[in-house]
């Protein structure tokens, strides 16, 4: 049975358990020292951070299959992170990167804050986006892996062991991402394909939700492909973006 499969989580479509699929969690050397012995009788504890109590449902049901596994915590925010985390003391925290609507990265900051706090807490980042700068961003805050949502079962269940006994794992998505940040020079990033067509919008004066419509992305995710290209762009405003695209010869004439 797959998380996918269980009514509690039926809107989070990520971990259809197809352990033939390619892209088995890897450990990164030099992320994070340590980790647990893998003969550790011990079960690795866990704590489940996620906005959303039946994506915490569907992965409390998934891991308490697993006889080496234990969740001892869940919570739904920063604050009540930092509280359970306090309480229960466990191996690792499993991170939502979006904790609110207002943010897609606000995990960030509550990784560095565990662990700056819990010496050798590992925390794994769950995340619906694999963009290169946040897999290397979520690192420089402490993270010793990371693994997009989509991920099936066993890559995930993999992916804590890896943790629990080397200190790092990353799917092989945000391991090319991780890779990618270390052979790439000091330029700027090229916009991706969907970059692009929000930005091809973003010229003809749509709004983020008109967008969304347009390329069937919710408003969020609009606005966080948005920030990638501004960002990209060194550009402070959308019109700025607009502006900076097309002096660098960027097409921005079409949309799809």
């Amino acid at each position: 049975m797959t998380i996918a499969s269980e009514s509690a989580v039926s809107g989070y479509r990520g971990f259809a358990s197809t352990a033939s699929r390619p892209g088995h969690p890897v450990v990164m050397p030099g992320i994070r020292p340590g980790g647990r012995p893998p003969d550790a009788e011990a079960p690795v504890t866990i704590v489940l951070t996620d906005d959303h109590a039946m994506v915490r449902q569907g992965l409390r049901s998934l891991l308490d299959r697993e006889h080496d596994l234990q969740v001892v915590g869940e919570a739904s925010s920063s604050a009540e992170t930092l509280v359970v985390v306090e309480r229960t003391r466990p191996t690792m925290v499993l991170l939502d990167m979006k904790l609110s609507s207002a943010s897609d990265s606000e995990g960030l900051g509550l990784c560095a804050q565990l662990t700056k706090r819990y010496l050798g807490l590992g925390v794994l980042v769950l995340s619906a986006f694999v963009d290169d700068a946040l897999v290397v961003s979520a690192v420089q805050h402490g993270a010793c892996g990371y693994v997009v949502k989509d991920v099936d079962a066993v890559e995930l269940v993999r992916a804590i062991r890896l943790v629990a006994t080397t200190g790092s794992a990353f799917d092989s998505r945000s391991a090319a991402a991780m890779m990618r940040s270390i052979h790439a020079p000091p330029a700027r990033s090229a916009l991706t394909g969907r970059e692009l067509s929000v930005l091809q919008l973003v010229a003809r004066g749509l709004s983020n939700r008109a967008i969304g419509a347009r390329l069937y992305l919710s408003e969020t995710t609009v606005k966080f492909h948005v920030r990638n290209l501004m960002r990209k762009l060194d550009a402070t405003s959308r019109a700025e973006a607009v502006y900076k695209a097309t002096k660098s010869g960027v097409d921005l004439t079409s949309a799809s």
